[in-house]
Order: C-alpha cells, then sequence, then structure tokens
C-alpha cells in the first residue's frame, strides 16, 4: 500500500471536517459561479459552511430529522450544500442519477423511502408526478432554483433564509447533532436497472478515511482549483472531487458541459480535475489537432523523446505552449470509472501533464488505489491507499485473479440484501468482482471485470476491455465492444470466436477515407482488425465485426452495460436468422 506524504488533517465524520477546515480555510473562496460573461459569484468556506448549519436546522424544522432526503440534479453549489446540510446532522442523504427516466427514479424513491428530495428545474415535472404516487413515503420537495415557497413546494433560498432566523433565534438543533461515524448515512444505487441495482450502505466513517488517505497521497492544497465534471451522484466525483475540495479547502469551479472541459480549464486556470477516460482521450486530441493546425507536431514529438526521463517539472516548462491551452495550471489529473488507455496516459506525462489512475468501487467509499508523485507506474492504478490492504484470490499461472480488498472505507452492506452482502463479504474482505494482478512492488493492473472474461474452449482468457483499447485506437472509431460468438468449426465441433462490434463516426471516416457506404466502412474496419490481428497470439484475433453507427448501451457513468449489449446483438442475430 501506499505509504503517507503529506500531513493529513485527523476528522472523525463530514461534522468534523466541515468544523476544523472551516476554521483553517474559512476566508478562501470555496466556489466560484460564473453569473453572466465575465462576471462571477463567490462563496468563501466560512459562508458555505454558515449556509449547511442553515439549511440543516431549516430541514430539521421542517421534521425531517433522521428522515431519508433524496438530492437530484445537474452539478452545481446548491447540490454540494444540500448534500452536507442532510449527512451533518439532519438525516440519510440518498444521490439519485438525474439521468434516470422517470419511472427508474420512481422505483428508486420508492425503494430508499425518500421523505424529501432535493430538485432542479429539469427534474421538476416528473419529481411532482412521483410526489402523488401513493407508492413512496415522499411529502416534501425542495426546489434549488425558485426563489420563494410556491404551490406547496420549498425553495432551497428561502429555506436558507428561514434557517438562519432561527439559528439567531438560538436553535441549536442542527448545530448540537451528533454523528454517530459508524452507521448508515448515505445510501447509494449501484449502476443497472432498478430491479438489478444494490444499495450500497456508507457511512461517515467510510469516506472521511477515504478523504484522510487521498490528502494523504495527494499533492492537493488549498490554492487548487477544482473544475467539476462527473455526475455528483457518482462517489468518485462525490468523494474525490466535491469533498476533497473542501477538505482541503480548495475552490470548486463547475464544467458547463462536456463540449466546453477545455475552455473551462483555461476559464478559471484548473489544476485539478477527476474525470473518464474518454475525457482525456477528447482533451488529447484537442491538443494534437491545434499543435497539427500551427505546424509543431513533428517538433513537440521530438522534444517528447529529448525530454522523455526528465523531471515532470521540466517537462512543464519545455511544453509551457501545451500547459497554456489548458490554463497554464493543470498539476493533477485523474482518471477513473473505466480503463485508461496506456498510451494516452503515456503521451500526457511526456509532455508534463501529470495524469494518473485511480480505481475503486461505490462500495469502497470508492478509492481502492491511485498514482501519485511518488508512487506511479503506467498502466497501473498505483499501490492501494494508505488504509486499504489489496491481495488477489484464485490466481492464475499469469498472476490474475480477483482482488478483493479490506479497510475503513469499505461498505457496511448493501441494504436489505443479506445474500448480496454475504456474497460480496467475506472474513472482512471485499470481493471486487475485477480481475488484478499485483506486481512485485505492490503496483495493482486492473486487467478486467471477473463476469465479462472470455474463456475459449482452449481454457484460453480474453479481457474485453484490452481487446476495446485496441479497436479504439482505429482512426474514425468511437467506441467497441468485444464478445464471444458461438460457431460450428471444421471438425463439425462448437468453439467460441472473438467478435466485435465497432461503432464508427461517419465524418470523420467520410472526410480521411473517402468512404461512400456501410460497406466500404465494413472493409475498411475489416482491414484495420486485420492489421491488429497481426499484432497478437492468434488465439486472440478477431474473427468476426459488424459496424454500425448506433452508440452502445452505456450506464449514466458511460461504462458499458455488456450483458445488455450481448442481450441486443443477440436479439439482432436471432432475428436475422429468422
Amino acid at each position: 500500500m501506499s505509504k503517507r506524504i503529506y500531513n493529513s488533517l485527523k476528522i472523525t465524520d463530514l461534522k468534523d471536517m466541515l468544523s476544523k477546515t472551516g476554521k483553517l480555510y474559512g476566508d478562501k473562496i470555496a466556489y466560484q459561479i460564473r453569473v453572466s460573461e465575465g462576471k462571477y459569484k463567490t462563496y468563501t468556506h466560512k459562508e458555505v459552511r454558515y449556509m449547511i448549519n442553515a439549511l440543516g436546522t431549516a430541514l430539521i424544522n421542517l421534521g425531517l430529522k433522521d428522515k431519508r432526503i433524496g438530492v437530484i440534479g445537474e452539478n452545481r453549489f446548491e447540490w454540494e450544500i444540500a448534500y452536507l446540510s442532510i449527512v451533518c446532522g439532519t438525516g440519510i442523504v440518498v444521490p439519485l442519477d438525474k439521468s434516470l427516466p422517470e419511472n427508474e427514479l420512481e422505483s428508486l424513491i420508492q425503494r430508499s423511502e425518500i421523505e424529501a428530495i432535493f430538485y432542479t428545474n429539469k427534474h421538476a415535472k416528473e419529481i411532482e408526478r412521483i410526489r402523488y404516487s401513493h407508492k413512496n413515503k415522499l411529502k416534501h420537495l425542495i426546489s434549488m432554483e425558485t426563489d420563494k415557497h410556491q404551490d406547496g413546494i420549498y425553495s432551497f433560498n428561502e429555506l436558507i433564509k428561514t434557517g438562519k432566523k432561527l439559528l439567531e433565534r438560538g436553535n441549536r438543533e442542527f448545530l448540537d447533532a451528533k454523528i454517530n461515524p459508524e452507521v448508515m448515512s448515505i445510501m447509494l444505487f449501484t449502476s443497472g436497472t432498478t430491479s438489478a441495482s444494490k444499495v450500497v450502505c456508507l457511512s461517515h466513517k467510510n469516506i472521511c478515511t477515504n478523504l484522510m488517505d487521498l490528502g494523504s497521497i495527494l499533492d492537493v492544497n488549498e490554492n487548487d482549483t477544482f473544475l467539476s465534471v462527473l455526475p455528483l451522484h457518482h462517489v468518485f466525483e462525490c468523494t474525490v472531487g466535491f469533498l476533497l475540495s473542501l477538505y482541503k479547502g480548495s475552490k470548486t469551479v463547475f464544467c458547463d458541459g462536456l463540449r466546453h472541459i477545455t475552455s473551462n480549464l483555461n476559464e478559471y486556470h484548473v489544476s485539478v480535475m477527476a474525470c473518464v477516460p474518454a475525457i482525456y482521450e477528447r482533451i488529447f486530441k484537442i491538443i494534437r489537432k491545434q499543435i497539427q493546425k500551427e505546424g509543431k507536431l513533428e517538433k513537440i514529438l521530438e522534444d517528447e523523446e529529448k525530454y522523455r526521463d526528465f523531471p515532470m517539472e521540466k517537462k512543464k516548462e519545455v511544453f509551457k505552449e501545451i500547459h497554456d491551452l489548458l490554463g497554464g495550471k493543470v498539476k493533477l489529473l485523474i482518471s477513473g470509472a473505466a480503463s485508461l488507455d496506456k498510451n494516452i496516459e503515456e503521451r500526457y506525462r511526456l509532455i508534463g501533464l501529470n495524469l494518473v489512475q485511480g480505481y475503486g468501487l461505490t462500495e469502497t467509499s470508492p478509492v481502492v488505489g491511485i498514482g501519485t508523485n511518488k508512487y506511479y507506474r503506467v498502466g497501473s492504478i498505483g499501490k492501494s491507499v494508505p488504509s486499504v490492504t489489496a491481495k488477489i484470490v484464485d490466481e492464475n499461472s499469469d498472476g490474475i485473479g480477483e482482488l478483493v480488498v479490506k479497510g475503513p472505507s469499505i461498505m457496511l452492506e448493501y441494504y436489505g440484501d443479506k445474500k448480496a452482502t454475504r456474497e460480496a463479504l467475506r472474513d472482512g474482505w471485499f470481493y471486487t468482482g475485477d480481475l488484478a494482478k499485483i506486481d512485485e512492488d505492490g503496483y495493482i493492473f486492473i486487467c478486467g471485470r471477473k463476469k465479462s472474461v472470455i474463456v475459449l474452449k482452449n481454457g484460453k482468457n480474453i479481457f474485453p476491455e484490452e481487446m476495446e483499447n485496441l479497436v479504439n485506437k482505429i482512426e474514425g472509431v468511437k467506441e467497441s465492444f468485444i464478445y464471444g460468438s458461438k460457431r460450428i468449426n471444421s471438425e463439425d465441433k462448437e468453439d467460441i470466436i472473438i467478435s466485435a462490434k465497432i461503432v464508427f463516426d461517419k465524418d470523420v471516416i467520410k472526410e480521411f477515407y473517402n468512404v461512400k457506404n456501410n460497406q466500404d466502412v465494413y472493409d475498411y474496419m475489416l482491414g484495420e482488425i486485420k492489421k491488429i490481428n497481426k499484432s497478437m497470439p492468434n488465439y486472440k484475433a478477431i474473427r468476426k465485426i459488424t459496424v454500425t453507427e448506433e452508440p452502445l448501451l452505456k450506464t449514466t457513468t458511460n461504462k458499458i452495460k455488456r450483458q445488455a449489449n450481448l442481450d441486443e446483438i443477440k436479439k439482432s442475430e436471432n432475428q436475422n436468422i429468422g
């Protein structure tokens, strides 16, 4: 595991965190919000903590002490204030996925027994409809965007005003509320359909342990600016983006959308960002396109090799022009939620952009391992964080097996699902369901999901994610899905072959390769796949491809839904046979 590098403030719970860090960083800016072109509203850490106390006091005054309260909406500072006003003395917070269709959202509200919910205008109509269902306990609706209470709906801003008045009159119900760091305070739904999704129970201790671990190994401080990009209901963004920023006294700004990331990095001079691999690939392409446009690519590539073994600080000087494209202040980019292409990771680091991989799950609060300035290896997720022990079980001859972890940041249980809890938690170890290997120095390398491994008839294991990374490098490929198909071989026996569903970008293909129809696209892709096949063992070769413009089925955090995509493919094949 990683050793602690920096001093990390000891905290027992999130309320304790707000209290201690408020004293340390009270006058520093916590949030910078654009209100119009070139104009911003800022909130200091002291102001933020006062708002949390006021809102929490108002919630208890509404009769919501010890109740379950939902939060749903786009990333914004009101979402974060609401979350902390619930969890730091009012009740249990239930972050909800803003991308869910109404029927699934209603199901989650019902399953979690939410009695109040914070929401944005985008969700107003569906939330108001759900409110009248006799199947749930929903009573109080709180809009994050209206200025006044109206039509039986509370206003976030009005509740804060009410809470401030209550505090001035001496109401200390929220301020004096005791936190038990060992019990469930956060309910999180895993990805999947509402019937299949599990409810992860997390405590203050789980989250705070992870915060202290991250604070002790990542170079983050009160002078940093975090760009919030990933959905806040996802525990990766919640812990690494939102809570870590407050814990370290940093400033948070909000992304205007995926298309605006590079301009936001520039506008706010962002220094820290946690994001998914696809975004880093997009940024890389933008940088590369700009360099090519200016006719500087050849010189940049020469300098990458020339300064390959130099320290990161020197690379930042050499490639200052590239850093300036991203605002000039970037010092830490964290990639998580999916596998990062080793080539992309290396190319970032060659130009002095400190891109590291992190790995975790909702059940682990979330970070299990992460690359740091001291503990870093290309292709690895680093070593496990200081409080987490990791090991491999059921190891094969290549040293690959299931990754299991142990530590105080591991979830309490799956709510209402003893069977699933017993399967996941055994003798204090959490079984991640991910296949990995750990090298002699303790660096962890994730190989893929245990459930998604393709086992060939000769016993060889194929990791789809590894193959997809290769296919995705083909110019014009948006994404791909590797799966196993059954076929009858020359000996009249059933065999399994590696197949690929390839989603292509029509504009890119047309621009670069002058294709006229899908057959041309297929022929081009087939030729590129044959090139890939020559670079790998024969048993790994892709034997069948399909091409399409239709995107793959994915979760709201952009992970491929493997079983759902496989079902779609089988359904399509059966229809074609019929």
